[in-house]
């Protein structure tokens, strides 16, 4: 893991979680399983983008972002200044409704000489030191991203991504409904050479979608469609696996109700990584 160097977590919370409305709060603080308060012995529910920020702070991540929509308050007067994560929460607006990578690019000025590490707030993964491994592989490669990656049998759900047997990435495959793939991404690290590339690149997509209908011919993007051009634009990617880990992603009925009942994803740590990435 990098040593005094800026690591900075960021984390979008611009979705409006339509498949699992009505809900109470917003998704990010839906509480899943329970924690300790800290310095005490009593219990609380634990807010489900809180298990995202205790995987960043095993890997030293002291501070982060969430980038928010206008309307979720809830999550700033949740979390506070960060200190119940032992961690200095910041918070941004998203201002383009195009893409999860629209949303990113707002903490561009906040993050564009840092390393960073992003993740889905919504996503439940059970390999507590993940971002560890995942910083101590950019620290050994140089590589621009590295992503973490969890076996997925729905591949319709997930970015699918095939690895050479050194452990760099060779293609991504925008969900598709089938694939020879076993792996699919869930959170990733990358350099301020990854972070200039999204800026540059979502510029250049509002320039094209303004040339052809203003504003109505932007074009909706992921993530991955963003890793999938830099690396074809020649982009360092490098991927650890971590097998027979599971991950859910709350935002769906049976999924939210998966997640609430089922303790493997509320309790963490029984899964190790193959850090070779083969």
């Amino acid at each position: 893991m990098q040593k005094n160097v800026d690591i900075v977590g960021i984390l979008p919370a611009g979705g409006r979680g339509t498949r699992i409305e009505p809900l109470p709060c917003s998704k990010e603080i839906f509480p899943i399983g329970f924690g300790k308060v800290a310095g005490t012995d009593n219990v609380r529910p634990k807010a489900v983008s809180q298990y995202l920020l205790e995987k960043m702070r095993k890997a030293g991540v002291k501070k982060a972002y969430f980038i928010l929509r206008e309307g979720k308050w809830d999550i700033p007067k949740y979390f506070g200044d960060g200190a119940s994560v032992d961690m200095n929460l910041g918070y941004l607006m998203m201002r383009l409704p195009f893409g999860t990578p629209y949303t990113l690019d707002q903490a561009y000025p906040f993050v564009r000489d840092s390393i960073v590490a992003f993740g889905f707030p919504d996503i439940l993964f059970d390999v507590d030191d993940a971002f560890v491994q995942l910083l101590d592989r950019q620290t050994a490669t140089g590589a621009d991203v590295v992503l973490g990656l969890c076996p997925v049998e729905q591949p319709w759900t997930m970015d699918m991504v095939e690895l050479d047997d050194k452990g760099k990435v060779k293609f991504i495959d925008i969900k598709p409904s089938v694939s020879r793939l076993g792996y699919g991404w869930i959170i990733a690290v990358w350099s301020p050479v990854f972070t200039r590339f999204l800026h540059e690149y979502l510029q250049s997509q509002q320039r094209e979608g303004m040339s052809k209908d203003g504003m109505q011919g932007q074009s909706e993007l992921s993530v991955g469609h963003v890793l999938q051009a830099a690396l074809q634009n020649g982009s360092r990617m490098e991927g650890v696996q971590f097998p027979q880990c599971p991950y859910l992603d709350i935002g769906t009925p049976d999924n939210l109700s998966t997640a609430v009942y089922d303790q493997k994803f509320h309790e963490g740590g029984s899964c190790q990584s193959n850090r070779m990435g083969a």
